[in-house]
Protein backbone atom coordinates (compact mmCIF):
# COMPACT_ATOMS: atom_id res chain seq x y z
CA UNK A 1 0.00 0.00 0.00
CA UNK A 2 1.15 3.37 -1.02
CA UNK A 3 2.25 6.15 1.66
CA UNK A 4 0.83 9.91 1.51
CA UNK A 5 2.19 12.57 3.59
CA UNK A 6 -0.43 14.85 4.90
CA UNK A 7 0.73 18.76 5.02
CA UNK A 8 -1.70 20.79 6.35
CA UNK A 9 -1.83 24.92 6.41
CA UNK A 10 -5.11 25.58 7.52
CA UNK A 11 -7.63 27.52 5.45
CA UNK A 12 -11.66 27.35 5.51
CA UNK A 13 -11.30 23.44 5.10
CA UNK A 14 -9.89 23.49 9.33
CA UNK A 15 -11.90 26.44 9.60
CA UNK A 16 -14.24 26.73 12.86
CA UNK A 17 -16.79 29.35 13.38
CA UNK A 18 -15.25 31.97 16.54
CA UNK A 19 -16.78 35.11 17.48
CA UNK A 20 -14.22 36.82 14.99
CA UNK A 21 -15.49 34.44 12.16
CA UNK A 22 -14.05 31.46 10.33
CA UNK A 23 -10.55 30.73 11.97
CA UNK A 24 -8.81 27.78 11.44
CA UNK A 25 -8.26 25.47 14.01
CA UNK A 26 -8.76 21.47 13.09
CA UNK A 27 -5.33 19.34 13.25
CA UNK A 28 -4.94 17.38 10.34
CA UNK A 29 -5.53 13.66 11.74
CA UNK A 30 -9.46 15.75 12.39
CA UNK A 31 -9.31 15.80 8.60
CA UNK A 32 -7.76 12.10 7.47
CA UNK A 33 -9.96 10.87 9.89
CA UNK A 34 -12.85 12.45 7.81
CA UNK A 35 -11.78 10.87 4.60
CA UNK A 36 -14.84 7.51 4.34
CA UNK A 37 -12.31 4.39 4.42
CA UNK A 38 -8.82 5.84 3.72
CA UNK A 39 -7.29 3.02 5.34
CA UNK A 40 -8.59 0.99 2.08
CA UNK A 41 -6.63 3.77 -0.42
CA UNK A 42 -3.38 4.03 1.47
CA UNK A 43 -1.87 4.63 4.49
CA UNK A 44 -1.43 8.37 5.90
CA UNK A 45 1.06 10.49 8.01
CA UNK A 46 0.42 14.36 8.85
CA UNK A 47 2.51 17.19 9.49
CA UNK A 48 0.45 20.23 11.10
CA UNK A 49 3.11 22.83 9.37
CA UNK A 50 0.82 25.85 10.24
CA UNK A 51 -2.91 26.69 10.72
CA UNK A 52 -3.39 30.26 8.59
CA UNK A 53 -5.78 31.56 6.39
CA UNK A 54 -4.70 31.64 3.55
CA UNK A 55 -5.01 35.38 2.96
CA UNK A 56 -1.83 35.43 5.40
CA UNK A 57 -0.20 32.89 3.50
CA UNK A 58 3.33 34.66 2.32
CA UNK A 59 6.25 33.57 -0.11
CA UNK A 60 8.22 32.46 3.22
CA UNK A 61 5.52 30.13 3.60
CA UNK A 62 6.08 28.25 0.10
CA UNK A 63 9.44 27.70 0.96
CA UNK A 64 8.55 25.55 3.92
CA UNK A 65 6.16 23.69 2.29
CA UNK A 66 8.38 22.17 -0.53
CA UNK A 67 11.23 22.01 2.17
CA UNK A 68 8.77 19.88 3.87
CA UNK A 69 7.94 18.09 0.70
CA UNK A 70 12.22 18.02 -0.37
CA UNK A 71 12.78 16.27 3.35
CA UNK A 72 10.15 13.88 3.14
CA UNK A 73 10.50 12.85 -1.03
CA UNK A 74 12.20 9.51 -0.11
CA UNK A 75 9.58 8.61 2.20
CA UNK A 76 6.42 8.90 0.61
CA UNK A 77 4.56 7.96 -2.37
CA UNK A 78 2.67 11.17 -2.83
CA UNK A 79 1.86 14.20 -0.77
CA UNK A 80 -1.67 16.06 0.09
CA UNK A 81 -1.38 19.75 0.76
CA UNK A 82 -4.49 20.96 2.48
CA UNK A 83 -4.37 24.48 2.05
CA UNK A 84 -6.82 27.91 1.96
CA UNK A 85 -8.91 28.38 -1.54
CA UNK A 86 -8.04 32.47 -1.51
CA UNK A 87 -4.46 31.99 -2.54
CA UNK A 88 -4.54 28.26 -3.28
CA UNK A 89 -3.65 29.14 -6.96
CA UNK A 90 -0.58 31.06 -5.96
CA UNK A 91 0.75 28.56 -4.07
CA UNK A 92 0.30 26.19 -6.46
CA UNK A 93 2.35 28.14 -9.14
CA UNK A 94 5.16 28.42 -6.64
CA UNK A 95 5.33 24.85 -5.47
CA UNK A 96 5.25 24.24 -9.66
CA UNK A 97 8.76 26.34 -9.87
CA UNK A 98 10.33 25.28 -6.45
CA UNK A 99 9.38 21.57 -6.68
CA UNK A 100 10.43 20.76 -10.99
CA UNK A 101 9.88 17.41 -12.38
CA UNK A 102 9.05 15.75 -9.31
CA UNK A 103 8.55 12.02 -9.76
CA UNK A 104 5.74 11.73 -7.61
CA UNK A 105 2.03 13.78 -6.64
CA UNK A 106 2.28 17.02 -5.17
CA UNK A 107 -1.35 18.01 -4.51
CA UNK A 108 -2.80 20.91 -3.38
CA UNK A 109 -6.70 20.68 -2.29
CA UNK A 110 -9.10 22.77 0.37
CA UNK A 111 -12.75 23.49 0.38
CA UNK A 112 -15.21 26.44 0.10
CA UNK A 113 -17.36 24.96 3.48
CA UNK A 114 -15.45 24.34 6.48
CA UNK A 115 -15.36 20.33 7.31
CA UNK A 116 -17.85 20.43 10.17
CA UNK A 117 -20.69 22.58 7.66
CA UNK A 118 -23.03 20.08 6.75
CA UNK A 119 -22.72 21.40 3.33
CA UNK A 120 -19.15 20.77 2.98
CA UNK A 121 -17.10 19.76 0.10
CA UNK A 122 -13.80 18.78 1.61
CA UNK A 123 -14.77 15.05 2.24
CA UNK A 124 -15.18 14.82 -1.25
CA UNK A 125 -11.73 16.79 -2.63
CA UNK A 126 -9.58 15.22 0.64
CA UNK A 127 -11.05 11.86 -0.97
CA UNK A 128 -10.03 12.33 -4.58
CA UNK A 129 -6.65 13.88 -3.53
CA UNK A 130 -5.79 10.78 -1.79
CA UNK A 131 -7.08 8.59 -4.39
CA UNK A 132 -5.15 10.84 -6.96
CA UNK A 133 -1.82 10.61 -4.73
CA UNK A 134 -1.66 6.48 -5.25
CA UNK A 135 -2.16 6.53 -8.96
CA UNK A 136 0.61 5.80 -11.45
CA UNK A 137 2.26 8.47 -14.14
CA UNK A 138 1.08 10.78 -11.68
CA UNK A 139 3.93 13.15 -11.34
CA UNK A 140 3.76 16.67 -10.94
CA UNK A 141 2.22 19.83 -8.65
CA UNK A 142 -2.10 20.00 -9.47
CA UNK A 143 -4.61 21.83 -7.57
CA UNK A 144 -7.30 19.15 -6.87
CA UNK A 145 -10.90 20.43 -6.30
CA UNK A 146 -14.65 20.01 -7.57
CA UNK A 147 -13.56 17.08 -9.41
CA UNK A 148 -11.37 18.65 -11.35
CA UNK A 149 -7.90 18.01 -11.23
CA UNK A 150 -5.44 21.49 -12.71
CA UNK A 151 -1.73 22.06 -13.55
CA UNK A 152 -0.42 23.93 -10.48
CA UNK A 153 0.51 27.00 -13.39
CA UNK A 154 -2.27 27.04 -14.51
CA UNK A 155 -5.05 26.86 -11.77
CA UNK A 156 -6.84 30.13 -10.99
CA UNK A 157 -9.90 30.44 -8.74
CA UNK A 158 -12.83 31.69 -10.32
CA UNK A 159 -15.59 31.82 -7.75
CA UNK A 160 -15.29 33.43 -4.04
CA UNK A 161 -18.67 30.58 -2.68
CA UNK A 162 -19.28 27.94 -5.05
CA UNK A 163 -18.06 24.54 -5.00
CA UNK A 164 -16.72 25.08 -8.43
CA UNK A 165 -14.25 27.30 -7.27
CA UNK A 166 -11.54 27.11 -9.81
CA UNK A 167 -10.46 26.97 -13.46
CA UNK A 168 -7.36 26.13 -15.67
CA UNK A 169 -6.68 29.61 -17.80
CA UNK A 170 -5.53 28.99 -21.15
CA UNK A 171 -4.65 25.35 -20.67
CA UNK A 172 -6.87 22.10 -20.63
CA UNK A 173 -8.25 20.60 -17.41
CA UNK A 174 -5.51 17.63 -16.81
CA UNK A 175 -8.26 15.35 -15.92
CA UNK A 176 -11.52 14.73 -14.12
CA UNK A 177 -12.11 12.53 -11.03
CA UNK A 178 -15.56 10.98 -10.28
CA UNK A 179 -16.25 8.10 -7.66
CA UNK A 180 -12.38 7.22 -7.87
CA UNK A 181 -12.24 6.66 -11.38
CA UNK A 182 -10.34 9.25 -13.87
CA UNK A 183 -10.56 10.84 -17.34
CA UNK A 184 -7.25 12.33 -18.30
CA UNK A 185 -7.42 14.91 -21.08
CA UNK A 186 -3.77 15.40 -20.87
CA UNK A 187 -0.49 13.67 -19.80
CA UNK A 188 0.00 14.10 -15.98
CA UNK A 189 3.98 14.05 -15.94
CA UNK A 190 5.39 17.45 -15.53
CA UNK A 191 8.83 16.04 -16.87
CA UNK A 192 10.71 13.03 -17.78
CA UNK A 193 13.94 14.73 -16.32
CA UNK A 194 15.39 14.65 -12.65
CA UNK A 195 13.80 16.45 -9.64
CA UNK A 196 15.14 19.95 -8.74
CA UNK A 197 14.15 21.73 -5.50
CA UNK A 198 14.96 25.52 -5.38
CA UNK A 199 15.23 27.21 -2.25
CA UNK A 200 15.07 31.14 -2.86
CA UNK A 201 12.29 33.17 -3.60
CA UNK A 202 12.94 36.60 -4.01
CA UNK A 203 9.35 38.47 -3.46
CA UNK A 204 10.44 41.83 -4.68
CA UNK A 205 7.64 41.98 -7.56
CA UNK A 206 4.95 44.46 -8.00
CA UNK A 207 1.87 43.79 -9.74
CA UNK A 208 0.15 46.89 -10.89
CA UNK A 209 -3.49 46.70 -12.50
CA UNK A 210 -4.18 49.94 -15.05
CA UNK A 211 -7.31 51.58 -14.88
CA UNK A 212 -7.95 55.07 -16.81
CA UNK A 213 -6.51 58.09 -15.16
CA UNK A 214 -3.40 56.56 -13.43
CA UNK A 215 -0.97 59.08 -12.47
CA UNK A 216 2.37 57.19 -14.33
CA UNK A 217 4.54 58.89 -11.78
CA UNK A 218 3.61 55.50 -9.49
CA UNK A 219 6.12 53.62 -11.70
CA UNK A 220 8.88 55.89 -9.78
CA UNK A 221 7.71 55.23 -6.69
CA UNK A 222 7.91 51.17 -7.46
CA UNK A 223 10.99 51.31 -9.15
CA UNK A 224 12.39 52.53 -6.36
CA UNK A 225 11.44 49.58 -4.20
CA UNK A 226 11.13 46.59 -6.13
CA UNK A 227 13.15 44.41 -8.60
CA UNK A 228 10.39 43.65 -11.09
CA UNK A 229 6.25 44.86 -11.87
CA UNK A 230 3.95 43.08 -13.58
CA UNK A 231 1.61 46.14 -15.36
CA UNK A 232 -1.84 44.38 -16.01
CA UNK A 233 -2.91 46.36 -19.07
CA UNK A 234 -6.14 46.44 -21.23
CA UNK A 235 -7.31 43.94 -23.87
CA UNK A 236 -4.27 42.43 -25.67
CA UNK A 237 -2.14 44.55 -23.92
CA UNK A 238 -0.37 48.12 -24.17
CA UNK A 239 0.48 51.27 -22.32
CA UNK A 240 -1.01 54.62 -22.67
CA UNK A 241 0.78 57.32 -24.22
CA UNK A 242 -1.12 60.58 -24.47
CA UNK A 243 -0.24 63.86 -22.35
CA UNK A 244 -0.61 63.05 -18.72
CA UNK A 245 -1.54 59.80 -19.22
CA UNK A 246 2.28 58.80 -20.61
CA UNK A 247 3.35 55.23 -19.30
CA UNK A 248 6.46 55.19 -22.14
CA UNK A 249 8.24 57.96 -20.23
CA UNK A 250 8.88 56.09 -17.26
CA UNK A 251 9.75 53.00 -18.71
CA UNK A 252 13.27 53.94 -19.88
CA UNK A 253 14.69 55.03 -16.44
CA UNK A 254 12.73 51.90 -14.65
CA UNK A 255 14.93 49.72 -17.48
CA UNK A 256 17.82 51.78 -16.86
CA UNK A 257 17.67 50.72 -13.35
CA UNK A 258 17.38 47.21 -14.55
CA UNK A 259 13.87 46.59 -13.19
CA UNK A 260 12.10 43.71 -15.12
CA UNK A 261 8.83 45.35 -16.82
CA UNK A 262 6.25 42.70 -17.83
CA UNK A 263 2.57 43.25 -19.70
CA UNK A 264 0.02 41.37 -18.71
CA UNK A 265 -3.83 41.52 -19.95
CA UNK A 266 -6.76 42.18 -17.27
CA UNK A 267 -8.54 39.82 -19.22
CA UNK A 268 -8.61 36.06 -17.75
CA UNK A 269 -8.65 33.92 -20.84
CA UNK A 270 -7.09 34.17 -24.43
CA UNK A 271 -3.56 36.05 -22.73
CA UNK A 272 -1.85 38.83 -24.41
CA UNK A 273 -0.96 39.93 -28.04
CA UNK A 274 1.33 43.13 -26.68
CA UNK A 275 2.14 43.82 -30.66
CA UNK A 276 -1.11 43.54 -31.95
CA UNK A 277 -1.88 47.22 -31.72
CA UNK A 278 0.22 50.37 -31.52
CA UNK A 279 0.08 51.23 -27.70
CA UNK A 280 1.80 47.87 -27.70
CA UNK A 281 4.23 48.16 -30.31
CA UNK A 282 5.69 51.42 -29.02
CA UNK A 283 6.51 49.99 -25.72
CA UNK A 284 7.77 46.59 -27.09
CA UNK A 285 10.15 48.17 -29.92
CA UNK A 286 11.86 50.26 -27.64
CA UNK A 287 12.31 48.68 -24.60
CA UNK A 288 13.59 45.63 -23.21
CA UNK A 289 9.98 44.29 -22.11
CA UNK A 290 8.55 40.70 -21.41
CA UNK A 291 5.12 40.01 -22.02
CA UNK A 292 2.58 36.91 -20.19
CA UNK A 293 1.63 35.48 -23.23
CA UNK A 294 -1.49 32.58 -22.40
CA UNK A 295 0.31 32.60 -18.57
CA UNK A 296 -1.72 32.76 -15.99
CA UNK A 297 -1.22 35.95 -13.43
CA UNK A 298 -0.45 33.96 -10.63
CA UNK A 299 2.67 31.82 -12.57
CA UNK A 300 4.13 35.06 -13.92
CA UNK A 301 4.38 36.65 -9.92
CA UNK A 302 5.52 33.46 -8.95
CA UNK A 303 8.03 32.67 -11.68
CA UNK A 304 9.27 36.03 -11.33
CA UNK A 305 10.05 35.40 -7.36
CA UNK A 306 11.92 32.23 -8.80
CA UNK A 307 13.89 34.15 -11.30
CA UNK A 308 15.04 36.77 -9.10
CA UNK A 309 16.38 34.39 -7.11
CA UNK A 310 18.15 32.14 -9.44
CA UNK A 311 19.75 35.52 -9.98
CA UNK A 312 21.16 36.52 -13.80
CA UNK A 313 21.59 38.68 -15.96
CA UNK A 314 17.99 39.97 -18.05
CA UNK A 315 19.08 37.90 -21.25
CA UNK A 316 19.17 34.88 -18.66
CA UNK A 317 16.04 35.79 -17.11
CA UNK A 318 13.98 36.44 -20.46
CA UNK A 319 15.02 32.97 -21.93
CA UNK A 320 14.21 31.14 -18.77
CA UNK A 321 10.78 33.23 -18.21
CA UNK A 322 9.66 32.20 -21.69
CA UNK A 323 11.14 28.53 -21.09
CA UNK A 324 7.84 26.32 -20.67
CA UNK A 325 8.17 24.57 -16.65
CA UNK A 326 5.12 21.72 -16.34
CA UNK A 327 2.65 23.75 -19.06
CA UNK A 328 3.00 26.72 -17.80
CA UNK A 329 3.42 28.60 -21.48
CA UNK A 330 2.55 27.84 -24.65
CA UNK A 331 3.43 30.49 -26.57
CA UNK A 332 6.81 31.40 -25.66
CA UNK A 333 9.52 33.24 -27.52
Amino acid sequence: MKRVLLIATGGTIASVKTAHGLTPRLSPEVLRGSVPRIEEICEVDSIQLFNLDSTNMQPEHWLRIAETVEKNYEKYDGFVITHGTDTMSYTAAALTYLIQNPGKPVLLTGAQKPLNDPFTDARKNLADSFWLACQENVKGVFLVFGGQVIWGARAKKIKTKSYLAFDSINYPVAAFIDNQRMIRYTSLVAGEEKIRFSHTMVPSVFLLKLIPGMNPDILDYIGERYKAVVIESYGAGGLPFVEQGNFLEKLEKLTQKGCIIVIATQVMLEGSDVQLYEVGCKAMEKYNLLQTYDMSVEAVVTKLMWLLGESGSFREIRQNFYRTIAHDILHGE
